[in-house]
């Protein structure tokens, strides 16, 4: 099985489906001779002409515009933001326009475009480079949202991602542009819905995407012989896939979100909301999020204030060390909530 890094799979990825489908072009800054800010697309304006790798002049809502006529008029644009940051430019054709015109046109018009985006922080690029906005996104019906967190998933989604006939926001942690790993499923093989079970457990759900899966994992590592920790992949944030989530909880009965984006209102707050109206659980769920400030640009001040694997060991524990039950007292007040110890950890 060949290896690739994160950063060869998505280019891959978007090399097979110009080859396969002419209606397939890529737009952005600087993706043409340059290779992109992050080199993703790098020797492809060689390989397949300007006619197909559109350089764009600096202008996201513009060329967010151009790519959703483009694609409500047959072609397959597969659009680059230099920093999901700058997406913010491009909303108002993103969430009016993209989203929005086959639920206006009750159907008789789709709009078949990705916008590709690396995103997060841990590089010292300050407050206006480092953001994880997905959160946004998902709050738009119409826009599907999804974030690989290995080369594999990058090829497979990125690949279903262009296949799909709407408009699909699709993340790529800047973090991950290096790792490399086996890429051997064959394309058209996956789906935009569909959450993974990275490692199974017994004891707490450990949820994450992207970079965070990452941590989630080292978390069930270095708790290994004392939390058996279930690891689970988003892979998709819109749609989620509640299935695999309420499963995976109703087992374990604990549930810890590791996420890149900020606390408040963040992609933990949905995940929570969804198991919290489904599964009894026997502690409160936890969220480890970046902290809700502007990303530092000290590196110090930016490793503090995003999630970590020590931050994610630190919730597991207190998951699995207190919880709470509902107990009528008999008050006036009805139930209240009490106290009481979780199950007991393997050497303690």
């Amino acid at each position: 099985m060949p290896k690739l890094s994160f950063r060869k799979s998505v280019r891959l990825a978007m090399a097979e489906a110009l080859e396969r489908d002419p209606s397939v072009v890529l737009m952005g800054e600087d993706i043409g001779p340059y290779g992109g800010a992050f080199k993703v697309t790098e020797g492809l304006h060689e390989r397949f002409g300007a006619d197909r790798i559109i350089e764009t002049p600096i202008s996201e809502n513009g060329f967010a515009g151009v790519a959703i006529g483009a694609a409500m008029t047959g072609l397959r644009p597969v659009v680059e933001f230099m920093f999901m940051d700058f997406m913010a430019l491009a909303m108002d054709q993103i969430c009016n326009h993209a989203a929005k015109f086959s639920y206006m046109y009750a159907g008789q018009c789709c709009v078949p475009v990705v916008f590709r985006a690396p995103f997060g922080g841990g590089f010292g690029y300050g407050a206006s480079h480092s953001q994880s906005l997905e959160a946004w996104f998902m709050h738009t019906p119409g826009l599907k949202v999804v974030v690989p967190s290995t080369p594999a998933s990058a090829r497979g989604l990125l690949d279903a991602a262009i296949r799909d006939d709407g408009p699909v926001i699709f993340l790529e942690h800047k973090a991950l542009y290096n790792l490399e790993g086996e890429v051997s499923d064959v394309p058209g093989n996956w789906s935009l819905d569909q959450a993974q079970i990275v490692r199974p457990g017994q004891d707490v759900t450990v949820v994450g995407y992207g970079r965070t899966v990452w941590l989630a994992v080292e978390t069930a590592k270095r708790l290994a012989g004392r939390v058996d920790v279930e690891v689970i992949d988003l892979r998709s944030l819109a749609p989620l896939d509640v299935v695999a989530l309420v499963e995976s909880v109703d087992k374990t009965r604990r549930m810890v979100v590791v996420e890149d984006d900020c606390l408040t209102g963040g992609v933990g707050a949905e995940v929570a909301a969804v198991i919290a109206e489904r599964v009894r659980l026997d502690a409160p769920i936890a969220r480890v999020a970046c902290a809700d400030v502007p990303v530092p640009c000290c590196e110090s001040l930016e490793r503090a204030a995003l999630p970590s694997v020590e931050k994610a060991v630190a919730a597991v524990m207190r998951q699995m060390e207190v919880g709470y039950e509902l107990v009528d007292r008999g008050t006036e007040s009805g139930c209240q909530r009490e106290s009481r110890k979780g199950r007991q950890l393997a050497g303690a």
